[in-house]
């Protein structure tokens, strides 16, 4: 690897929403800096599978089904 184009990889704390903290390393920051995550892994329905709900506004997953429906 070449010398002085790298960033500086050091160790930072992580707060999640819930409070619990971590330690990792990262580019981000100096050695020492926390970051406060506003979404993580606990909480995004993303992740947790919450508010997954099928919205069929004016019957358009009917209309789908009726058009596209295979025939025997």
């Amino acid at each position: 690897m070449k010398k002085n184009i790298h960033p500086d990889y050091h160790t930072i704390s992580v707060v999640l929403t819930s409070g619990e903290k971590f330690e990792t390393k990262s580019v981000y920051g100096k050695d020492g800096d926390t970051i406060h995550l506003d979404i993580d892994p606990l909480t995004h329905p993303a992740w947790t599978g919450a508010g997954r709900r099928l919205v069929d506004s004016a019957g358009q997953i009917s209309k789908f089904n009726k058009r596209y429906s295979i025939k025997s």
